[in-house]
């Protein structure tokens, strides 16, 4: 409200004999008006006081989360700051990390199960192996559509036929690796990746056992250059799967298992530390005699050296001379790398069969594109024999000897030796 001008005695209303008590009279009652003027301005105010006071306390808790949303943004830009820089810096974990947060953010719709993934970065080659945890069929939704049938006021749920469902499922898991690859390319504006290889997982159970598995169904390798030419919105998905040299079954949905292309994974929890063990040989080592676990060792740091060249790195697995894995070298060349098993045999006898078949096993169970079976002996003839045509590489003793002196060491092999210090021991 607006208060009236105060009256003014100069008024000319105000003049003659009533002057005075019209003056007074009108001065009363703009007293009065301002007076209650005065008390509804205040009266207004206190309304608002408490208005505003309880609008405050409404959205209080709007405001707080607010408050929270932009200091976990702030904290979120930085670590993705923070993450862009280490990838400048060619860490290969934060790379793998950026590559994880892009696929995180892309959009799915809500009927497909959660999506899980795990990305593994070679710096030299700038080449990234996407391992993809596909859907299996029974967790993708079947029914087509729903009727509602008014004479007898209820729905009839409609499904679709097994030949357009195995038709869907294997156009929705293509569509995902072309997918998974066009988004990690198109966010790479930094030029970290050069070649993608996606490996698409899947765990079920085989009918004919019962058994739960969980095997690679298909694997697809893409260069950057050539693929972000592909119109992905005009292509038949099977067909431009099958034109970037993807490796499937036939039918997607028969879960049929494929070697991976490429395979980098390097988290097992079997790795432990390794130790140097070349440094220490000289021409009276005898490498048969070698207490084991040097011996392994050993073998780790030569396959890493060897490996060295082409950016590759060895593991050496934990001690347990049971036959299994003794190291793990993970070579990130794209045509002949991948994942690679050693086993180190430091043998006085002759190596038979028995063990090439075991490490043949192992590499099938590891899912490894080679497997190399070192040892200071040699190999039987139904040996050489069962490894030809396998991915598998044999080293006797005489090789062991050649890479050691390829990389500048020294020893010797003395098998009649060892026998005799072995038989010494066992009479004891």
């Amino acid at each position: 409200p607006i208060i009236p001008p105060e009256p003014k005695r100069t008024d000319p209303k105000y003049k003659g004999e009533n002057a005075v008590g019209l003056f007074a009279q009108d001065y009363t009652q703009w007293k009065q008006l301002e007076q209650n003027l005065k008390e509804q301005i205040a009266l207004s105010k206190r309304r608002y006081q408490g208005k505003l006071s309880k609008w405050r306390q409404i959205t209080k808790p709007w405001e707080d989360e607010r408050s929270k949303f932009e200091q976990d943004q702030a904290a979120h830009d930085s670590e993705i700051d923070s993450l862009i820089e280490q990838c400048k810096n060619k860490s290969p974990e934060a790379v793998a990390r950026y590559c994880e947060l892009i696929l995180a953010g892309s959009d799915y719709p809500d009927c497909l199960p959660v999506r899980n993934y795990h990305v593994d970065y070679s710096v030299e080659s700038r080449l990234a192996v996407v391992e993809y945890s596909l859907p299996n069929p029974e967790s993708i939704p079947h029914l087509k559509e729903v009727k509602y049938i008014k004479a007898h006021d209820e729905f009839q749920e409609i499904f679709l036929t097994k030949s357009a469902f195995n038709e869907l499922y294997d156009s929705l898991l293509y569509q995902i690796a072309l997918r998974t690859i066009y988004e990690l390319f198109r966010a790479d504006t930094n030029n970290f990746l050069e070649i993608i290889v996606f490996n698409g997982w899947i765990d079920s159970v085989d009918k004919a056992t019962g058994h739960e598995t969980h095997s690679c169904i298909l694997s697809l390798q893409a260069a950057k250059e050539a693929f972000l030419q592909l119109n992905l919105e005009q292509v038949d998905p099977k067909a431009c799967f099958r034109s970037l040299k993807g490796v499937s079954g036939a039918k997607l949905h028969s879960l049929a298992a494929v070697p991976p292309i490429l395979n980098l994974n390097k988290y097992d929890p079997r790795f432990v530390s390794s130790h140097d063990i070349a440094y220490k040989l000289d021409e009276k080592v005898n490498l048969a005699v070698m207490d084991w676990q040097d011996f392994e060792h050993l073998i780790r740091e030569l396959f890493e050296k060897e490996f060295q060249q082409y950016g590759g790195e060895v593991k050496v697995t934990q001690a347990s001379r049971d036959g299994g894995v003794d190291a793990v070298a993970f070579d990130p060349d794209p045509i002949r790398g991948g994942k690679i098993v050693i086993q180190a045999k430091r043998y006085t006898n002759t190596v038979g069969v028995s063990a090439v078949r075991d490490l043949y096993g192992t590499l099938m169970n590891e899912g490894a594109t080679k497997g190399i079976l070192v040892t200071t002996s040699d190999y039987g003839g139904d040996a050489y024999e069962f490894a030809k045509g396998k991915p598998i590489t044999l080293l006797n003793g005489g090789n062991l000897l050649s890479l050691l002196e390829n990389h500048g060491h020294s020893a010797r092999i003395d098998l009649r030796e060892a026998r005799l210090q072995q038989s010494y021991s066992e009479n004891e």
